[in-house]
């Protein structure tokens, strides 16, 4: 039969029709946006959605695609795209790395208008914004900028923009701009870097920054400022200095902060209703070397609570005593309501880069999980430091999300790689996690990355589940003294100055010679807490060596990872994060995965969800642009997802 279709072809294909399962959507189901970087006002990173769902997941496909332009400006230096957008005004929002705001129509990916704000990068070694903030003005005193985006920007600036159209709000600031390094002192190009979105409260913008590790000692006040949201006037500053100095000392020198205390670079959140902001905090420098802080470390990797009206400590709480490891706190405090024998109490969750998993009340910053002082190693302590005996570890191993480290933990894909991986691991000290740095050598584990980073943890309020990302890679510093750290920077190898200290320092992962870490995988994983019952609930493997290694050598071992989870009502857990170009979904009751979906570049960000009416689709959408760092393809992609028609 010439020019037609076989009878058997044909009923072949009406069989086959006929067998397909049709895909169950619920249409009626709830509305629900992502007003806030972390989906809510606290960072829970949670939605009520139910369209999308463990039995029709595996049906998503590609909605839209928008490309940011982000690659072609990027000009060899060091890119990611690690943000997640915000859905305001009937417009997605989001951010590249080097400060280029769109906004996006949410449904077919079109794009509506873009504002560059043309940040200097000089002195900026990494360049990244994870998010945008959106504020709808309760009494708007004329129709533009009655709804604002802000964020801050690479070079030290906080910028107001109407969210109609990218136009910078001219009341707000100089023309929409407000300087965060004026009052600031002496400051050098890349001193201060906003990568983390503000949070507004009590009709305030509240910021904080990051400021340069290991750079050198003399570096600018970490301090966390508020500003008027309509007007960019200051409102008030904290500068977490202890509580037995002020600011007043520095007004002999000309300037308005005592310099060099701890900044908070994560994002904040904040409880609306009791007026309260929680305030994820760093170190003070250098990273490594404690003598000299003249205690300014007294909020060093702490969580503090502001009050919003004026900036005044509530409480803290500490979770490294003098830190040397640079376990600077990185994630969102996530605020949630905990049910207790004595009723609901409201919680806060936090992460931390050293494994350790804090459950505290967010009224008083007491443990609502109890946590033990243990002894902890002073083995080849520095000269003249003054380290804590003793470190704070939740007494319930659940929230310890570190994997231990033995010298039986030291792997190889074959005995010669394992090998040099135990030369290494004899070379340097460990005694734990929180051996402390040394000329010799310290086995940081987790390293610099931390356990967790940035991604931080997700929560399902309704059933009391927390879900956390986890990336097990130990590395080793070793402490320069001086003299010789400065004729090496000559020499040209790679040491981190520390300018003004005792010493510089090398920092460098644990890695095997075919380029892999030098412990027992996974190296990464996903796992759930039940925080009712306070144990875990399932923990695996997250990622695969797709895209770190040639084929066949493709296996699901957990690897290595970089932004946060989504958590929705209908029991599935959405990440990318992994080395591996991927989107996945994981049923949240038992870690099963049920969908993955490729990517064309990294998915080093949180993705987030929305569904905007009645009668419409439930999208899913990630930033696709990868992290230098983490040798993930780089891109400049924000990609939806949905269900089929």
């Amino acid at each position: 039969m010439r020019g037609g279709t076989h009878p058997w072809a044909l009923l072949l294909t009406i069989l086959l029709v006929g067998c397909e399962k049709k895909v169950e959507i619920d249409m009626d189901g709830p509305v629900a946006g992502w007003e806030h970087w972390g989906g809510d006002a606290g960072g829970t990173r949670y939605s009520p959605l139910t369209q999308i769902t463990p039995d029709n997941v595996q049906h998503l496909d590609e909605a839209w695609t928008y490309r940011l332009g982000e690659i072609e400006k990027a000009d060899g230096v060091s890119h990611t795209l690690e943000a997640t957008p915000v859905l305001g005004d009937g417009l997605l929002y989001v951010c590249t790395g080097q400060n280029r705001i769109a906004a996006i129509d949410p449904e077919t990916g079109a794009e509506r208008w873009v504002h560059d704000a043309r940040a200097d990068y000089q002195g900026t070694y990494l360049l990244n914004c994870r998010g945008v903030s959106y504020w709808q003005d309760p009494a708007p005193a004329a129709e533009a900028c009655a709804a604002r985006i802000y964020f801050g920007t690479l070079d030290g600036r906080l910028v107001a923009l109407d969210a109609r159209d990218g136009q910078p709000c001219a009341d707000f600031g100089e023309q929409g701009t407000v300087s965060l390094t004026a009052g600031l002192g002496r400051t050098e190009p890349g001193d201060l870097a906003v990568s983390s979105p503000p949070v507004i409260i009590d009709g305030k913008v509240v910021v904080g920054g990051r400021i340069p590790d290991n750079m050198r000692v003399d570096v600018p006040a970490g301090v966390i400022r508020a500003f008027d949201a309509r007007s960019g006037e200051l409102a008030w500053a904290w500068n977490p200095l202890p509580p037995d100095r002020s600011d007043l000392e520095a007004a002999t020198s000309g300037e308005p902060y005592v310099r060099a205390t701890p900044n908070a670079w994560a994002a904040m959140s904040v409880d609306l209703e009791r007026q309260l902001i929680f305030i994820p905090m760093g170190n003070a420098g250098p990273d490594h070397i404690r003598a000299g802080r003249n205690g300014l470390d007294h909020y060093s990797a702490s969580v503090v609570a502001l009050d919003a009206r004026d900036g005044s400590v509530r409480w803290h709480f500490q979770t490294v005593h003098g830190d040397v490891w640079d376990y600077d706190v990185p994630a969102q405090p996530v605020l949630f309501d905990l049910p207790t024998e004595q009723g609901s109490v409201p919680a806060l969750a936090q992460t931390t880069k050293q494994g350790h998993l804090f459950i505290l009340h967010r009224e008083t910053g007491e443990p609502l999980s109890p946590v033990e002082e243990r002894e902890v190693s002073q083995r080849d302590a520095l000269p003249g430091e003054e380290l804590s005996p003793t470190q704070p570890f939740p007494a319930n191993p659940a929230y310890i999300l570190r994997r231990e480290l033995t010298e039986d933990d030291i792997w190889g894909f074959t005995p010669w790689d394992r090998r040099h991986c135990l030369d290494q691991f004899r070379s340097a000290n460990w005694d734990g996690v929180f051996t402390p740095p040394s000329t010799r050598g310290t086995i940081f584990y987790p390293s610099f990355m931390g356990t967790s980073n940035w991604g931080g943890v997700s929560v399902d309020p309704v059933n009391g589940i927390l879900v956390a990302n986890t990336t097990h890679v130990p590395a080793i510093v070793r402490m320069i003294p001086r003299e010789e750290a400065d004729q090496r920077i000559a020499a040209g190898d790679l040491i981190l100055p520390s300018v003004g200290a005792a010493y510089g320092n090398s920092m460098e992962p644990m890695l095997s010679p075919f380029g892999a870490p030098c412990v027992k995988p996974p190296w990464g994983n996903l796992l759930a807490i039940d925080l009712h019952e306070g144990k875990r609930l399932w923990e695996i493997p997250l990622g695969s060596t797709r895209d770190m290694a040639p084929f066949p050598l493709w296996m699901n071992m957990g690897v290595p990872n970089m932004g946060g989870s989504v958590i929705t009502a209908s029991g599935l857990i959405f990440i990318g994060a992994t080395t591996d170009n991927f989107i996945r979904a994981f049923s949240l009751q038992t870690g099963e995965e049920l969908w993955k979906a490729r990517l064309p570049a990294g998915g080093q960000a949180t993705p987030m969800t929305y569904r905007l009416s009645e009668g419409g689709k439930q999208y899913l959408v990630i930033a696709a642009g990868g992290h230098k760092y983490l040798g993930t393809t780089l891109g400049d992609y924000l990609m939806a997802f949905s269900l089929p028609d």
